[in-house]
């Protein structure tokens, strides 16, 4: 895949994606939209000196306690704004935000998984038992390797999705990892988001 460039102090005004798709046992999952929120812009603070095309990308995740390691895609926004998630054929893989920043910035990096798809467990569907503690691993294209500590962890509603509090700024050099999370609806869809918080060790 070729490398998705992010745009640089861009506002993005979009519709979450409230559901990750495919993130039910249901035999055709649905794509559903949480209401309009724009995520705020990157502030200069959180902008390296360094070149986009300068920066190795993440390739790969791990959370060792969990026996979670997945190579990483770059997801970017879908034609109608909203974010973009790993093809549920490709559950076992988990994808990074482009719109944020490198893991290890200062900012916020966000990393999304599938729970289940249609074809089964994926590649978050442990990460509900993630301590406040646990080591999570981002080695990016050159080999480097990134330690996050997790603080948090937190499931919500996806009407309620905290936009501001995952991609909004800090001074934290900060990854979010999200997936799906609680009771099914009616059409087998999970009504809640898990996010986990972590910082740079």
């Amino acid at each position: 895949m070729s490398p998705v460039r992010r745009p640089r102090l861009a506002v993005a005004l979009f519709a979450f994606v409230a559901l990750l798709s495919g993130c039910s046992s249901a035999p055709e999952p649905e794509l559903r939209v949480g209401p309009s929120v724009s995520v705020p812009e990157r502030s200069e603070e959180s902008v390296t000196s360094t070149a986009p095309e300068e920066r190795a990308v993440p390739a790969e995740v791990a959370v060792s306690s969990l026996g979670i390691a997945s190579s990483l895609m770059e997801l970017g926004l879908n034609t109608d704004g909203t974010v973009e998630v790993p093809p549920a054929e490709k559950g076992m893989t988990a994808g990074w935000y482009t719109g944020g920043v490198v893991p290890g910035e200062v900012g916020a990096a966000v990393i999304i998984g599938h729970n289940d798809t249609r074809f089964g467990k994926a590649v978050f569907h442990d990460l509900k038992k993630i301590t406040k503690g646990a080591d999570i691993t981002v080695t990016d294209a050159s080999g480097d390797a990134a330690h996050f500590t997790v603080t948090d962890t937190e499931s919500v509603g996806k009407n309620a999705f905290p936009t501001e509090k995952v991609y909004g700024p800090t001074q934290d050099r900060a990854l979010r990892l999200i997936t799906c999370d609680g009771d099914f609806d009616a059409q087998g869809h999970p009504v809640n988001n898990l996010i986990v918080y972590a910082t740079l060790s």
